[in-house]
């Protein structure tokens, strides 16, 4: 592995412990303007000390980031679809190398559909992104989409989506947390981050699933909203921080995150 790509992923995981802390604020690129994220800076800035690297496109990167703050960046790159439409898997790529460099990201990420319709296009996506990435020493995330089909998060699937995106050549693979993970980690040769997906009842839940992840083998964590759609963010994005760098159990998480949220 050459100097930048090293050098770049060292930027999102941490080199003291080979883990991350991503904040995904990438959601409007297909829903829109969604609750707590109608105003991306408010949302953004006040997560930014807690987080190890942020995904966002590169329209709100560029009017919704201040670029003084020394934050990496993981661009997502790829798009064409809306929740206007019924089939959210027709997706292609929609920014060049060659911005992503201007704008000095990390690392840049676009979605896999398998099983469905566009399958064969977004896997040719990944690998023509991984072709002119890797020229210039640029990570590639795939996002293991699963669109609204929420009954394929099971350790099969996912198991095989993020299989076929690594070895397509992605750097790190984002999917989704699921019964017998280790299934899923143990096939996968690179780093896995977990989704969090849409916003789960409680907080305990969320804490639970990021102990039980992180226990099962996976390397972070790139969570939107149950973390800026939870009344209290940043008593959240703390707890989740101390069981993916800090180790702690899901009962010393949720304390912190009780003992926080009575702070803020």
């Amino acid at each position: 592995m050459d100097w930048g790509m090293s050098n770049r992923l060292s930027r999102i995981f941490s080199p003291k412990d080979g883990r991350a802390v991503m904040l995904a604020v990438d959601h409007g690129y297909f829903l829109g303007a969604i609750s707590k994220l109608e105003e991306p800076r408010k949302t953004i800035t006040p997560l930014i000390p807690y987080v190890d690297s942020l995904m966002l496109t590169r329209g709100v990167l560029r009017n919704c980031v201040d670029p003084q703050n020394n934050i990496p960046v993981v661009l997502r790159v790829s798009g064409g679809n809306s929740i206007l439409k019924e089939d959210l898997s027709d997706e292609e790529v929609t920014v060049s190398i060659e911005d992503a460099l201007r704008l000095n990201v990390s690392a840049v990420a676009l979605s896999v559909y398998l099983g469905t319709e566009h399958e064969h296009q977004t896997l040719i996506a990944l690998a023509r992104l991984v072709n002119e990435a890797e020229n210039y020493g640029m990570p590639v995330l795939a996002v293991t989409a699963v669109g609204k089909e929420l009954e394929k998060r099971d350790a099969k699937f996912l198991s095989t989506a993020s299989r076929i995106a690594a070895e397509m050549g992605a750097r790190i693979v984002k999917t989704y947390y699921c019964e017998d993970f280790e299934k899923v980690v143990n096939s996968c040769p690179v780093p896995i981050v977990i989704a969090g997906g849409p916003k789960m009842k409680n907080e305990y839940d969320v804490l639970d699933t990021t102990y039980s992840a992180i226990s099962r083998g996976a390397k972070g964590v790139d969570m939107g909203r149950n973390i800026w759609q939870s009344r209290w963010p940043i008593a959240m994005i703390s707890a989740v921080r101390s069981i993916v760098h800090e180790g702690v159990n899901t009962d010393a998480a949720f304390a912190l995150f009780n003992k926080l949220k009575d702070k803020s």
